[in-house]
């Protein structure tokens, strides 16, 4: 396999790994108030905003790349905002790639939580709150052991979601080896150059990893639903 790869490729699967962690670490974050907030008002509008994270799912990656390059560019709005308090410009960088994975993946994350949370009895939080406990306690030592496989499902497929990225990450980060070349875009600079080897090594380490990744979650949700259902 080494004989087939380069440092390049093994540079780009470093990069992959590295974003996918950061990016679902963020998303985990940001993703865990959001849902819980979504899973529990009752402001009759909550599927607008429910309609903003789902968007990625039917956006083209492109069309999200793109307005992600102009915002994040020099000249766009924040890139620019960014740049005028002694930064500089998103695009093109890593930070740029997390930024953009942040919100390709922001569904897959998001919406796992979701349902985790809106599937806990509102007795349950009330049986704590007669024991006194805070809205913090019982969000602490009730809502997160409740809602674990929730939390692993959304970390994994988040994690495994960042993994496959293409459109996104070529837009807003271009190709640069060692800094925003992922394994997509390897993959993609592999065919292109007839090296079909070498992205067969690649596409064949991604495709194992996502069926992995699919059936450990298949599975655990099996099990739970055995454990639930007395099977």
């Amino acid at each position: 396999m080494g004989a087939m790869l380069t440092d390049s490729d093994f540079a780009a699967i470093l990069v992959t790994l590295k974003l996918a962690a950061v990016t679902t670490m963020i998303l985990l974050l940001l993703g865990t108030p959001l849902a819980w907030w979504l899973a529990r008002t009752r402001w009759r509008f909550k599927f607008l905003l429910e309609t903003v994270v789902a968007l990625p799912l039917v956006l083209p990656p492109t069309v999200l790349g793109f307005y992600l390059l102009v915002a994040l560019g020099p000249h766009g709005p924040i890139g620019g905002a960014f740049e005028a308090i002694g930064g500089s410009a998103l695009a093109f960088t890593f930070s740029g790639l997390v930024v953009g994975s942040v919100l390709y993946s922001l569904p897959f994350v998001v919406q796992p939580l979701q349902n985790a949370f809106a599937g806990i009895s509102e007795l349950t939080l009330e049986a704590a709150a007669t024991l006194r406990a805070s809205p913090v306690d019982r969000f602490i030592t009730v809502v997160l052991p409740l809602a674990r496989p929730g939390f692993i499902t959304a970390a994994t497929l988040g994690f495994a979601h960042t993994l496959g990225e293409f459109g996104v990450v070529l837009m807003i980060g271009g190709n640069i080896p060692g800094e925003t070349q992922v394994l997509s875009i390897a993959i993609y600079d592999h065919v292109e150059a007839l090296e079909y080897g070498s992205a067969h090594w690649l596409s064949a380490a991604l495709l194992l990893f996502s069926f992995v990744v699919l059936f450990l979650v298949y599975r655990m949700n099996q099990r739970r639903h055995d454990r639930e259902s007395g099977a």
